[in-house]
Order: structure tokens, then sequence, then C-alpha cells
């Protein structure tokens, strides 16, 4: 994954070797936390295989889905810069295999790479403007709309960029990322795919005009 990750291409032979030496990998289970909201900040993390949520729960006991992280992607780059407990919880949609990097390393790039701090310049503005306009997807749109909105929003380069246009996704994790019931992201999908946006099989969507996703309205 880190031959293929931009900021690790930008990175010399000697500061490599060091997140190589210094990185390492778990699997998670499907349906299991990566983090907890209030646990300490102690890694950045990337997604090597799988599909995450980053979300929240309120103490009504209503979920908020923030936003969803496929291959390539990496999280909680901003909580390390500010030294606090994490404010939101993640959890795996699906089994997943994830990379780890130590606060220290992370500190030190940034200590000792112009590249990594502009790679994460750019991420830090991707994620700002993904959460603005998840803010108002959810407050002015339909759902068929937001659910449209929510699948394009994975095709980000920065944010998510080892993704491909066939997503090994169900429609309840769609429901998961989109903040919608498993049967309402269903009848989202059926509307999408009559519109030729999409191709909808067993386990899998497959996007076939990803301009349109980002432009649909009900």
């Amino acid at each position: 994954m880190l031959a293929k990750t931009m900021w690790a291409r930008s990175l010399t032979e000697a500061q490599l070797a060091r997140v190589e030496a210094e990185m390492f990998s778990r699997k998670i289970a499907g349906g299991a936390f990566v983090c907890h909201k209030g646990d300490p900040v102690t890694h950045w993390i990337g997604v090597h295989e799988g599909l995450l949520k980053m979300s929240s729960v309120s103490p009504e006991g209503k979920t908020v889905s923030f936003a969803g992280m496929a291959n390539g992607g990496w999280l909680g780059e901003g909580s390390l810069l500010k030294s606090e407990p994490r404010k939101y919880d993640v959890v795996a949609l699906r089994d997943s295999e994830l990379l780890y990097m130590p606060k220290t390393t992370y500190l030190w790039l940034l200590d000792n790479s112009i590249q990594f701090n502009r790679f994460l310049v750019t991420q830090l503005n991707e994620r700002l403007a993904l959460f603005i306009s998840l803010v108002e997807y959810d407050r002015m749109l339909e759902p068929d709309a937001r659910v449209a909105r929510c699948l394009a929003a994975l095709f980000n380069p920065y944010l998510n960029p080892g993704i491909g246009r066939e997503l090994q996704i169900s429609q309840e994790e769609v429901g998961n990322l989109s903040g919608a019931s498993r049967q309402r992201a269903n009848q989202a999908l059926q509307v999408l795919e009559k519109a030729g946006l999409l191709k909808v099989d067993y386990g899998s969507i497959t996007i076939l005009d990803l301009d349109g996703l980002r432009q649909f309205h009900s």
C-alpha cells in the first residue's frame, strides 16, 4: 500500500525505511470498532483493504454517519495534531486490514518532510470540504440524492485513492454511510440504477456515471 500512497512516494529512502520499520498492520472484523469516541489518539490509521465508517452516537442512541474510508484512505491526522481524545467512532463495515503509524513517527515526518506537510494540508482541506458538503446533503437533499452524493463522496483521489469504480459494498453498508435504513437505501439505489448512474449486483455496485451521481437531484 505504501508504494501507491501519494505521501509515501515523496519521502526519501531513509524516511520511508523508518516509516516501514515502525508501522504495523492489524485485521479488523466487520462490525467491530477500530476506535471509540474518547479514546486517546495514538496512531494515524490507513485502510489497506476494507471499508470503514466514521460516526458518532447521540445520548438518545441516534447514529450520525460522517464519512466512509476505503482502500488507500487515512484518518485521524487532525486529531494527532491537536493531542485531544478522539471525537468520533470508527467502525469496520466489513473485514478490513489496516495500517497503523505511531504518533511519534507521524510527528517526526512533520518535522522532517516538507512534502509530507504539503500532503497533509491538502488532505485536511479535502476533509473539510467533504464535511461541509455532507452537512449540506443531510439538510437539503432527499434520501435518493443523499445516497447518490454519499456514494460519489467516496471517490476522492486524496481521501480514498485506491478505490475502484466497482465497489464491493452491500445495500446495508450504503445505508450506514448515508444515514438511511437498508430498505430506504435499496429504494434509492433502484432509482439511481434506472437513471443509468450505477449498476447494482449482489454485494457490489458499479459506478457508471460519477459526475451524474455528484449532480443528482431527486
